[in-house]
């Protein structure tokens, strides 16, 4: 499966959190989720702007190979086993899939990948119209970030809504690398 993700993000400091979780109608428990970042030692997705994760959300596994797009991100998906998670985890991850596809046609092999680690998040989600609102709480090398996320149908949409939440929550804006950025700049010894 394949889609394109438009989404904004902006860092969070815990106190601008807890205003957007007590503002707007975000549930009170979270979903937690766990993604298991992948990479080559090269860091050859990184330099074509990719990222590759195993969500782990409720016992599903989800592979996932993130590239850029004209309007956003290009998603693939492929949902694992259990098992399968588990060989993936493990550097026996298998070929035939969707994802592994796409790697190929980038000159990724599957051996040369890498399991590097895991941040697990604790999400809150809620719709809006045509946009998603999220508001996450990261863990991962023995950091905690707080992070908001707007998930729209198109540029135009996202921008407004980002700008408009910011403005309205008083919230400074801030450049936001992505969760798997964030997960490898902390990474220890790099």
């Amino acid at each position: 499966m394949q889609e394109i993700e438009i989404e904004y993000k902006n860092l969070l400091i815990k106190e601008e959190f807890d205003r957007l979780f007590g503002g707007l109608a975000f549930p009170e428990y979270p979903d937690v989720q766990t993604n298991h970042y992948f990479e080559t030692p090269d860091f050859a997705l990184k330099d074509l702007g990719c990222a590759l994760r195993i969500r782990e959300k409720e016992q599903a596994f989800t592979l996932t190979l993130k590239e850029p797009s004209t309007d956003g991100l290009l998603e693939t998906h492929d949902t694992l086993t259990p098992e399968e998670a588990h060989n993936w985890l493990n550097r026996a991850g298998t070929a035939g899939s969707s994802v592994i596809k796409r790697l190929t046609d980038k000159n990724i092999s599957i051996e040369d990948l890498l399991y590097f680690g895991s941040m697990t998040t604790k999400r809150r989600e809620f719709d809006d119209s045509s946009l998603v609102f999220v508001l996450d709480e990261s863990t991962y090398h023995g950091i905690t970030d707080y992070e908001l996320e707007i998930e729209a149908a198109s540029k135009t949409d996202g921008e407004q809504a980002i700008s408009k939440t910011l403005e309205d929550f008083d919230i400074k804006k801030r450049a936001t690398p992505n969760k798997i950025q964030r997960f490898f700049a902390a990474m220890p010894g790099r």
